[in-house]
C-alpha cells in the first residue's frame, strides 16, 4: 500500500535530493528543456510548477522563496524576467514530458522535460494544409453549381410573373 506516500524519494536522501531537484530546476529554466529519466522529470514538474506561479507576481517576498528552493540566484532573475511574461495567461501546466526511449545503457525510460511556450518541436502556427482529395473538390463544385441553378430557376419565375 502507498498510504501516505505523496513524494518520489529517488533513491536518495533529502538533501541530495533537494539539490539534485534545484540543480535540475536552474538547468530547465536556464536551457528551457532537458532530458533525463521519467521518474525524474514527473519529481522535477512537481517541484518547478509552483516556483513558476510563483514567478508571475514579481515580488521581493516570492524572489526570496524562489531563491530559497532553486539556490541559483542567476536562474531566479532569468525566471522573472523572461519565463514569467510567457506564462503570465497560462493557469497552469507549464511543463510537458516527452518520453524518448531507453537508455543504452541500463535501459532507463528517458524522457525530455521542457517549458511549454518555449518549444520550437510543436510549431503552433503551422499553416493548415490544403485537402486534395477528389471528393471534397467534386463536393465544392456541387455546392457552386447548386445555387446557380436554383438563381436560374428564380429568374424564370420571376419572367414568367412579370408576363
Amino acid at each position: 500500500m502507498r498510504h501516505g506516500k505523496k513524494i518520489n524519494h529517488l533513491g536518495r536522501k533529502t538533501a541530495h535530493r533537494k539539490s539534485m531537484l534545484a540543480n535540475m530546476g536552474s538547468s530547465l529554466i536556464e536551457h528551457k528543456r532537458i532530458n533525463t529519466t521519467v521518474a525524474k522529470a514527473k519529481a522535477l514538474k512537481v517541484f518547478i510548477e509552483p516556483l513558476v506561479t510563483k514567478s508571475k507576481e514579481d515580488t521581493t517576498h516570492n524572489r526570496r522563496i524562489v531563491f530559497s528552493k532553486l539556490r541559483n540566484k542567476y536562474a531566479v532573475t532569468e525566471l522573472f524576467r523572461e519565463v514569467a511574461p510567457k506564462v503570465g495567461d497560462r493557469p497552469g501546466g507549464y511543463t510537458r514530458i516527452i518520453k524518448l526511449g531507453n537508455r543504452l545503457g541500463d535501459n532507463a525510460d528517458m524522457a525530455m522535460i521542457e517549458l511549454v511556450d518555449f518549444n520550437e518541436t510543436y510549431n503552433v502556427n503551422k499553416p493548415a494544409k490544403k485537402k486534395s482529395t477528389r471528393r471534397a473538390g467534386k463536393k465544392n463544385v456541387a455546392e457552386t453549381e447548386a445555387p446557380k441553378a436554383e438563381d436560374t430557376k428564380q429568374e424564370e419565375k420571376e419572367d414568367k410573373k412579370e408576363e
